[in-house]
């Protein structure tokens, strides 16, 4: 019967921590684990993770608590207790009876006389196992609140980090650019692009240090959200009894960690207006009359600063976001040479990419990514980010309401995106290999 008991108890322990479960959850390949265990193993659920025992891949990362595991424990853990309370040495040496009675004002057990004298009468008293029980449920649902702050602290920080260390890199290849739009305009625009590129490195600098100091912000935050997330996984696996008693005002400092959470530094260049440049694209200017896209099809945009995404989902295949409204255009004309510009309203939607794509794509539906050179916008929470493809390059400036030009240099390789209504640039992707018939492109979605 005891190695019946012993081997029972056996598979209530979760591997990493030694210890019974608390609010276990089971993964996809059967294996069991301690939440908080599991939170602070595979933090990342962006990630592919495998599990420790059979190094399975784990293909989710969020898990309901395995109820009946749970409640297995409770009754391990009330059998342990009950043995404790009755035991020789939790006897009251005044009246010699159990002392089953938790003061939660003393933070003591005393025996059911004790509790109801006159020095303790007036104290909040309560069941050493109830009150175990439901201290263990407030650690936990601190637990769960906590670790919440700690994965948007610990995700704000890889962005952070990823911004930091490509801000100047960025703000270069910004000059660069302006650089090129005032080497087509007349002489006289110097001093305005002097005072452009100017202002441009004065506000990357300001920035730059904002981002050296978030960085470190969240980083010390990241460490003491997870050191209080330890100490309170620590006392949640305690034994019911010094649970009880050393519980202490665990919660009280759990809560002072949480406040004052750092915030991302809003990463943005000011859009600076450059004289004559619409003016010289317009001599370019051609007719973008759009058709519409393939019926039933679905083009969707998703994408934060970790990682961005646009795709289309030919006829037929189910939408992996049904609450998008999409939409899709592309125009009759194609480009094989030569310089072309055109302007697309997007009005103040959210979701949107456009610029060209190569013909080809439009009729063999071959994979976006390696077919298109386009500027898009997408919607994370309350904020925006723009960024352009082929390469995939975050463009750390306003979100553009209206109108938005496209200029397209075939044999320069360069496409150019200029926010018309303020008469700035955007950015420039340069460096292009054109070698099929381009083709201007929009899609939108909303939600």
């Amino acid at each position: 019967m005891d190695h019946i008991l012993q081997v029972f108890q056996k598979e209530l322990i979760c591997s990493i921590c030694r210890n019974y479960f608390i609010d276990p959850i089971t993964i996809n390949c059967g294996h069991s684990f301690c939440r908080p265990c599991f939170n602070l193993n595979w933090p990342n659920r962006s990630v592919l993770a495998y599990c420790s025992e059979c190094q399975k891949a784990i293909q989710k990362r969020e898990f309901h608590t395995n109820v009946t595991l749970k409640e297995m424990v409770l009754i391990v853990r009330q059998a342990s207790l009950w043995q404790f309370l009755r035991s020789r040495n939790n006897r009251c040496r005044i009246h010699m009876e159990a002392k089953q009675i938790f003061c939660e004002d003393q933070r003591s057990l005393f025996c059911l006389h004790c509790s109801t004298s006159q020095d303790h009468r007036a104290h909040r008293h309560g069941s050493a196992e109830e009150g175990a029980e439901h201290l263990r449920e407030k650690l936990l649902k601190t637990m769960c609140s906590l670790w919440e702050k700690y994965y948007e602290n610990d995700r704000n920080l890889k962005v952070e980090t990823i911004t930091y260390r490509t801000w100047e890199v960025y703000v270069t290849s910004k000059g660069e650019a302006i650089r090129v739009e005032y080497d087509q305009l007349p002489p006289f625009l110097y001093l305005n692009e002097h005072h452009h590129l100017e202002r441009l490195q004065r506000e990357g600098k300001a920035i730059f240090y904002q981002l050296r100091d978030s960085v470190a912000r969240m980083a010390n935050k990241r460490e003491l959200l997870r050191g209080m997330y330890t100490e309170l996984k620590e006392m949640c696996h305690k034994p019911d009894v010094e649970l009880l008693l050393d519980f202490g005002d665990i919660l009280n400092r759990s809560e002072a960690v949480c406040v004052h959470m750092p915030q991302p530094v809003k990463a943005e260049l000011t859009a600076v207006t450059i004289p004559g440049m619409i003016a010289r694209f317009n001599l370019f200017k051609v007719d973008t009359s759009m058709i519409f896209g393939r019926p039933h099809s679905h083009v969707f945009l998703q994408g934060d600063l970790i990682s961005l995404s646009i795709g289309c989902m030919i006829q037929g295949e189910p939408c992996p976001f049904p609450q998008y409204e999409c939409f899709m255009y592309w125009n009759t004309q194609t480009f094989t040479t030569g310089r072309h510009y055109w302007e697309i309203y997007v009005g103040d939607i959210w979701n949107w990419a456009l610029g060209v794509t190569c013909d080809d794509w439009i009729l063999m539906n071959k994979n976006l990514h390696k077919a298109y050179y386009l500027l898009g916008c997408v919607k994370t929470n309350i904020h925006h980010n723009v960024f352009t493809t082929n390469p995939l390059v975050l463009q750390y400036v306003p979100k553009t309401i209206g109108l938005v030009g496209v200029f397209l240099d075939y044999e320069g390789g360069s496409v150019t995106f200029v926010n018309v209504a303020q008469s700035s640039l955007i950015c420039r992707i340069s460096y292009c290999s054109f070698s099929l018939r381009l083709r201007p492109y929009f899609c939108c979605s909303h939600f």
